[in-house]
């Protein structure tokens, strides 16, 4: 069974989720891209979601027509987005230190 951070990394959509809602990372020789280019793309898109969300937040506090479901469902979208970040980060840093350790 796939986790919910599988689907989100590759653009799929959990099951009622609209598809133009999500967001597909680029994949390797599909673009001209460099790898810098790539990071602060998706840093920016983390970023904006995490903002989206924290904007639907402040307009459901202050009582505006707002449906509770949409504040969590940004939320979740916005917390995964981030453990994604979060992972693609260790995963680099892990191949990292073991292209240093070849080296010694």
């Amino acid at each position: 069974m796939q986790t919910r951070l599988d689907l989100y990394a590759r653009g799929l959509t959990l099951p009622g989720q609209d598809k133009a809602l999500a967001t597909q990372l680029p994949i390797t020789g599909e673009s001209n891209n460099t790898f810098g280019d790539t990071l602060t793309k998706v840093i920016n898109e983390v970023s904006d979601t995490r903002d989206r969300a924290g904007d639907l937040v402040q307009r459901f506090a202050s009582g505006e027509n707002v449906e509770l479901h949409q504040v969590m469902a940004a939320s979740e979208e916005a917390g995964v987005a981030l453990d994604l970040m979060i992972e693609l980060r260790n995963k680099v840093v892990e191949a990292y230190r073991s292209v240093i350790s070849m080296q010694s």
